[in-house]
């Protein structure tokens, strides 16, 4: 049994390290200024990889000081929390898929459709009822004023590769046909296109393209873009706990067999 217990505390020591990435992706993308603006975004993988770490935590004791009534909580948490990161894993994946982005010739930066991305993330994160307080926020980070600082002529801007946000919310549309003054100072064409977002441009710092779509298409693309760099995180950490799991409860019943035989055998005697 001792052997056992030793193969459950050394899996679990591995079980608490995959913790850590979880921990970190989650406190990366909450520091991101777009998840700063989407307070509901921000935590939910943070949470998830700190009760990994402390379930880890309490089958690590438990295997070490041979408690078996906390080895068996501590797998029933640990499949639930299997469950819930593999949740949000698909569902991660699912509203990330579509990118709504297209690229514009002679551009270094793509430009983005509200229309591409998922129906449920542009419900949950665009809605007119929470959109204000997210366009305030955005404004708030100076994420366009910045822009100003790095690039000076028109070729240095054109040819920059822009984030999502950068590209929706701090310029007009390429194809409104503005012309450029600086990254964030445009002049309106004489004949603009018949496009919401041409008129909704506005070279107050303040709005700027903050009440466009293109800048909700933006901060979409922004989450897509971060959410499918920490996805990647969270497959390798699934796969490793996922086979610390089987080889856990393996060794958990083995212990269990052997603690029942001894039982048997000393009755025996």
């Amino acid at each position: 049994m001792a052997v056992s217990n030793n193969i459950t505390a050394f899996l679990n020591f591995i079980a608490l390290m995959c913790s850590i990435p979880i921990i970190t992706s989650g406190i990366w993308l909450a520091s991101k200024p777009d998840n700063d603006c989407i307070h509901w975004i921000r935590w939910p993988l943070v949470f998830l990889g700190i009760s990994l770490l402390l379930v880890t935590l309490a089958g690590f004791v438990g295997a070490y000081w041979r408690k078996e009534g906390l080895l068996g909580v501590y797998l029933v948490c640990m499949a639930i929390l299997i469950v819930l990161l593999l949740a949000f894993l698909i569902l991660a994946f699912v509203v990330t898929r579509p990118s709504g982005a297209y690229s514009v010739p002679g551009r270094g930066y793509s430009e983005f459709r509200l229309g591409g991305f998922s129906s449920w993330l542009r419900d949950h994160v665009t809605e007119s009822s929470s959109w204000g307080k997210i366009r305030t926020c955005l404004a708030d980070t100076g994420i366009c004023p910045k822009l100003n600082e790095k690039y000076v002529t028109a070729d240095q801007f054109f040819g920059a590769h822009l984030t999502p946000i950068e590209s929706g919310c701090c310029k007009p549309p390429t194809i409104c046909g503005y012309q450029y003054v600086n990254p964030t100072t445009w002049i309106n064409p004489v004949n603009s296109v018949a496009d919401a977002d041409c008129s909704a441009w506005n070279n107050d710092p303040s709005q700027l393209c903050y009440y466009c779509d293109s800048c909700k298409a933006g901060l979409l693309g922004n989450l897509r873009k971060e959410w499918r760099k920490a996805n990647i995180i969270l497959i390798v950490s699934i796969v490793v706990l996922i086979f610390v799991y089987i080889i856990g409860c393996s060794a958990f019943r083995n212990a269990q067999t052997e603690a029942l035989f001894k039982r048997y055998k000393q009755g025996w005697v």
